[in-house]
């Protein structure tokens, strides 16, 4: 339904311009006339009051409140009959077959304090597909003009000043006369226009289909409105916003018909900008995840219709938050632009490569007529995205895991599909990266039971299910416990004990890890008070950190501290394990500030699973590490000429030379033990000693103070 404005907002023009256009509506067909006459209202001496399609005033120009005494705006939703007791007789009579869309009027008007006012002038039906708007014009009865030459003058004034083309056609098409915006908008001189047929307009991009069907509406209902494109003189083309209205002579046959043509090449310009932020990646200008969406849909769609196969592949560059972290962002963007570049190159012109965000791209691929025209399309995708990056002075190499899943063979709909692609995709990178996997059934299996896993992962906490077993670290040159290092079990109601490296991932993902954290710091150090108490014994316990507490800053220093003093334990007695991987973080502020805070409040921090692939000296002067934990992949083959001990004893001098001491990890043997021992080594951990064990079993080792060296252990050591 069209309104001038709307009725719920008061509106009142204070000065004509452009403020009163954002006020509005956004209908091309008739925006612009009624803004002109607006924009002409407030230095008329003419009253003007116009109405929305409810009767309810919406404009009144300054004649008009002086003329009824009104202050401003104070009119603004009244019903119009207050004012005008006969305007409802009027606009029926306006909208009566064969009526013209303008009336001139005489009749009696009533004053704010209700005095009867004589007035004439006109009024005049603004036509819109859904609404009957109405503009009255009108002053005291004593105009010097006889009102028909007034209403004339008022037309002819629109007619002059409007910013909209318009142009005045006989009933059978011909051009009698053009305004001066229309000059403007086509280029076109009066003189070549005036006396032509209208068809002289018509524009290259429409056929001759389009203006039969649009003269046959106008010819049965009066009026037609739509988008056009138009011709400059100069043969530019833009989109414009076309109406055109008849007037009917007192007999009902037509007088004139009247187009108006309004530019709206800005509003279209501004639709595509719009529209291309909304569906399009700024960085790379591939579809972005909701165009993608949409386009699966559709390909969907295509495939139920023709029985045809959808493919799809899903993309995760590997490493790519190395470059990040490395070369900086700026770097890793270009990285992703090349990456978009060389993806589209693979494919064909139907096909659809977006990309999701982040580091992660979707190949979608229309009718699959056969799956080696994929597996060759993989296997390109995979050469071409090896081939180096030069970025700047920089020349970087990265690869990248591809999950495919293919349209009715793996799932139902988009949303299925999509996840089959992302499980395959994991499984790629799981299986080394830089190679493609496809969607089995058995991934959804395991996708489905990691999906139940979260969700008791979330109840574990509050219903006890976790416990702590300590695996005691022994002294080499006195086989006396020193430490004792501390492991989560998850004893789960159904499925039993879950392994660590199941379920520790899960709850990173999901955070959950920050308060399972805290449980364990708890737990390990009231354990380690309750011992204290027991035996006299001062030892560290330690305690594993997740990278993903540090990342997202989910340990409270303050909180772990308060717990200490509150057991009486020393900051000292607990030692945090990070691992090498961890460091590569280093970078991040959020990491660097967390591990500052361990040294802060005196707990000592030890490096876990040193040597096993990013190790790297400066990591060792960098961070304030206390202890060096070997990672047992170098003890489990320990022979007195092999490599692996050469190794070690290059790690304990070297850590000694930096003040730090050594824990060997995974002894199993006497021979181990010796090798260690006589290399310097000062700590050691594994089933030679004592495996991981409950609270309860491990308190013997600790009653009887067992020597738990080859030979000098207890029967408990073995069990």
């Amino acid at each position: 339904m069209f309104t001038l404005l709307k009725p719920d907002i008061p509106f009142h023009v204070q000065e004509p311009g452009p403020d009163a256009a954002a006020l509005l509506p956004s209908e091309h067909a008739d925006r612009s006339h009624i803004l002109a006459l607006i924009r002409l209202g407030d230095y008329s001496q003419d009253a003007f009051l116009a109405t929305d399609t409810y009767g309810a005033i919406v404009y009144m120009n300054r004649s008009a409140e002086r003329l009824f005494g009104y202050r401003k705006g104070t009119a603004i939703g009244l019903d119009i009959e207050t004012l005008l007791p006969d305007a409802s007789e009027i606009n029926q009579r306006l909208r009566q077959p064969g009526t013209r869309n303008t009336l001139p009027w005489r009749g009696q008007g009533l004053d704010r304090q209700r005095q009867p006012l004589l007035l004439s002038g006109a009024v005049t039906h603004i036509p819109a597909p859904t609404g009957h708007s109405h503009l009255y014009v009108m002053r005291p009865r004593r105009s010097e003009l006889p009102d028909p030459d007034r209403q004339a003058e008022l037309a002819s004034l629109v007619y002059r000043s409007t910013s909209e083309g318009m142009l005045v056609l006989d009933p059978k098409g011909f051009i009698l006369d053009v305004n001066p915006a229309f000059v403007k908008l086509r280029g076109r001189p009066e003189s070549e226009v005036i006396g032509r047929h209208v068809r002289c307009l018509n524009s290259p991009c429409h056929d001759r289909e389009f203006y039969r069907t649009m003269w046959r509406t106008v010819m049965e209902t009066g009026s037609w409105q739509g988008e056009h494109w138009g011709q400059h003189a100069n043969g530019e083309l833009y989109p414009e916003w076309l109406s055109i209205n008849t007037s009917y002579g007192a007999d009902g046959e037509v007088h004139r018909r009247v187009m108006i043509f309004s530019n709206i090449a800005e509003i279209k310009q501004a639709e595509a900008i719009i529209w291309k932020q909304a569906n399009f990646d700024r960085l790379t200008d591939l579809p972005n995840r909701q165009m993608f969406h949409d386009r699966l849909e559709q390909s969907i769609r295509k495939s139920r219709r023709t029985g045809g196969r959808t493919g799809l592949l899903f993309l995760d560059l590997d490493r790519f938050k190395e470059i990040n972290d490395t070369l900086g962002h700026a770097m890793g963007d270009e990285l992703l632009k090349e990456a978009a570049r060389r993806l589209s190159g693979c494919v064909r012109q139907s096909d659809t490569v977006a990309r999701l965000g982040g580091d992660e791209f979707t190949v979608l691929l229309d009718d699959i007529r056969e799956p080696r025209d994929v597996e060759r399309l993989t296997r390109n995708i995979l050469r071409r995205l090896a081939e180096p990056f030069r970025l700047g002075v920089e020349t970087v190499f990265i690869s990248t895991s591809i999950g495919i899943t293919f349209y009715p063979d793996d799932a139902a709909d988009a949303e299925a599909l999509l996840n089959n692609a992302d499980q395959a995709m994991y499984a790629a990178k799981a299986e080394g990266r830089n190679r493609s996997c496809y969607f089995t059934l058995s991934m959804q299996e395991q996708a489905q039971t990691r999906m139940r896993l979260v969700n008791d992962l979330h109840l574990a906490l509050d219903q006890s299910q976790f416990s702590l077993d300590f695996q005691p670290i022994v002294d080499l040159a006195s086989g006396r416990i020193a430490k004792a290092e501390t492991l989560l079990r998850w004893h789960h109601p159904v499925r039993g004990l879950v392994s660590p490296n199941e379920f520790i991932p899960l709850a990173e993902e999901t955070g959950i890890i920050r308060s399972i954290g805290d449980w364990v710091f708890c737990e390990a150090t009231r354990q380690v008070a309750e011992w204290r108490r027991l035996y006299g014994l001062d030892m560290q316990v330690s305690v594993n950190i997740s990278p993903a507490q540090l990342r997202h800053e989910g340990l409270d220093h303050v909180f772990w501290r308060s717990h200490l003093d509150t057991l009486g334990l020393s900051p000292r007695q607990v030692i945090v394990e990070i691992t090498e991987g961890l460091l590569i973080d280093s970078g991040d502020e959020r990491v660097q500030r967390q591990l500052d805070a361990f040294r802060d409040v005196g707990m000592q921090v030890a490096l876990d699973d040193f040597g096993t692939g990013y190790s790297s000296l400066s990591y060792l002067r960098k961070f304030n590490i206390d202890f060096l934990k070997i990672d047992q992949s170098f003890v489990a083959n320990l022979s007195p000429d092999g490599p692996d001990l050469a190794l070690c004893e290059a790690v304990i001098l070297l850590a000694h030379k930096l003040g730090l001491r050594v824990v060997a990890e995974g002894i199993e043997s006497r021979e181990q033990y010796e090798l260690l021992a006589a290399a310097g080594c000062d700590y050691g951990q594994g089933y030679l000693f004592a495996r991981p064990l409950a609270p309860i079993d491990f308190e013997p080792l600790l009653a009887n103070g067992t020597d738990l060296r080859p030979g000098g252990r207890s029967a408990l050591a073995a069990s």
